[in-house]
């Protein structure tokens, strides 16, 4: 970005925060050994691999030796689902079945259905009309052969914030393992994987100001898990590959950094938010996607537009230096309308009208007066 322009992708990606690209700086020319060569440099990266998996524990309240590090969200998804469910069938064949929302993410609905073409059952439940699962739907859905409950903390397209620890709470009445898909709601939202008795959870680095490619899964110490990726053996032999320790780095001191702040950040993000929801429900034809208050991730406004097509304004405040989205990044150049707006009951005519408004730390008031200023020229015109 060059001064001027204004940046609210923040759901597709964040910029790498100046203080962490300072301390992988280092990682990225002087000290660039391998964590598991025995001589000085490796002991250099082993130290660094290690403080950072200490900074992204003391973020969610876990161990250190309970964090894994990844590629990102997706193969983190793909771990916790597809590495629990195999270990949990071979402990217990009767239990083959996954319980999750029709609006997760598509690295766990993806994975959902990998695992039905190998054996395992999937259970899907709808959401309410802005996207929030009620607990009494998943305990209806529970049984003894659930071996796997995985519920998205907040939701990245309409940013609807579920309630994980209940959700948990069922799950485990029936003795089934929990996993939630904290990519949007890490350092956004309270999350304490003791207090919320998560079994596993998945996080990215570049959702939060750490650079992309990398990210980490939460495993409680007493759920099995089975690798889906072979090899040396690292990562506590759950993911074997040399670690990406520039950006492990980046991501523990993201973390630290968004830990120390994150309470004056939700409220300046939460502030901000209301204020784009407030002034873009005056325009006329303007309508508000997913809850409002506390339901909704602090960083996240979603809208739709009657005779207006998402993509023309994304494309219209693009040319004005201004940063939206019309649907999430992991999905955007597929032509169907959103399955997570069709979900809500939206039409796909109304579908094809949304934008989403995601915040960061770094934006200000006069960001958001730039894009409402835009917005109804945009729509005057």
């Amino acid at each position: 970005m060059v001064p001027g322009d204004v940046y609210f992708d923040n759901g597709a990606t964040t910029a790498i925060a100046p203080e962490v690209l300072e301390v992988m700086m280092p990682y990225l020319t002087t000290e660039y050994g391998n964590p598991s060569s025995i001589h000085f440099m490796g002991n250099i990266a082993a130290r660094g691999l290690r403080i950072a998996r200490e900074q992204v524990a003391n973020s969610l309240g876990s161990l250190p030796s309970e964090i894994i590090f990844t590629s990102g969200g997706t193969e983190s998804d793909n771990l916790a689902l597809i590495g629990a469910a195999t270990a949990c069938r071979k402990k217990d064949p009767k239990r083959n079945r996954i319980v999750t929302t029709c609006i997760e993410h598509e690295a766990v609905l993806e994975t959902c259905e990998e695992l039905k073409k190998r054996g395992f059952y999937i259970t899907v439940l709808n959401v309410d009309k802005e996207g929030y699962l009620d607990p009494s739907i998943l305990d209806d859905a529970m049984s003894n052969d659930v071996c796997l409950v995985s519920v998205m903390a907040a939701n990245n397209v309409i940013g609807t914030i579920q309630d994980i620890a209940e959700l948990s709470k069922i799950s485990h009445e029936y003795g089934s393992y929990f996993h939630t898909d904290a990519v949007q709601g890490y350092t956004k939202m309270n999350i304490n994987v003791e207090k919320d008795n998560i079994d596993m959870l998945s996080l990215s680095g570049h959702k939060i100001h750490a650079p992309k490619g990398v990210g980490a899964l939460y495993i409680r110490s007493n759920v099995p898990i089975s690798p889906i990726i072979f090899g040396g053996g690292q990562e506590m032999g759950l993911r074997s590959s040399t670690e990406n320790i520039p950006g492990i780095i980046g991501l523990g001191k993201a973390a630290e950094i968004s830990m120390e702040s994150m309470d004056r950040d939700i409220r300046l993000m939460t502030k901000l938010r209301d204020e784009i929801i407030d002034n873009m429900l005056k325009i006329n034809g303007a309508h508000l996607n997913g809850p409002i208050g506390k339901r909704r991730l602090c960083n996240n406004a979603h809208f739709r537009f009657d005779g207006f097509k998402g993509t023309d304004i994304v494309l219209a405040l693009s040319k004005e230096n201004i940063a939206v989205s019309s649907t999430s990044a992991c999905s955007a150049g597929l032509s169907e309308p959103s399955y997570v707006l069709t979900s809500l009951g939206l039409s796909p005519k109304q579908c094809t009208s949304a934008l989403r408004v995601s915040l960061s730390r770094y934006n200000t008031e006069n960001d958001v007066v730039r894009l409402i200023n835009a917005m109804e020229s945009i729509l005057r015109s």
